[in-house]
């Protein structure tokens, strides 16, 4: 079991957020099996310190529908970061990446934010 620490200061979201989903599936250990959840952790610190490249505040939208018809909602990067927090948008976003399959609960569960 290995503790990876990660500093986001002045650093790119999209680029720690996959480098993050590679340590949580365990693809940086040695004995790796896609059968295994894994059992790194990884700890986040300054969060709030990241940065986004070109536009993406303005331009990045986050979907989501109510399956009702015409219930599209459309949600600003800049908005979800003044409700939520860049935790929020770090953790949906590294949880994106990983795979859709019964680990990805325990995978995301050894995310962890200073």
């Amino acid at each position: 079991m290995a503790d990876y620490i990660i500093d986001c200061k002045d650093k790119r979201f999209g680029r720690i957020a996959s480098e993050i989903a590679v340590i949580l599936q365990g693809k940086k250990n040695p004995g790796w099996e896609p059968r295994l959840a894994g059992d790194d952790r990884v700890i986040v610190k300054n969060v709030k310190q990241l940065s986004f490249s070109g536009n993406k505040a303005s331009q990045k939208i986050y979907y989501s529908h109510t399956t009702q018809i015409g219930h599209l909602k459309e949600r600003k990067l800049k908005n979800v970061l003044e409700k939520h927090g860049s935790q929020y948008v770090l953790k949906k976003a590294v949880l994106n990446m990983l795979p859709k399959n019964k680990l990805r609960a325990k995978r995301i569960r050894r995310l962890i934010f200073e």
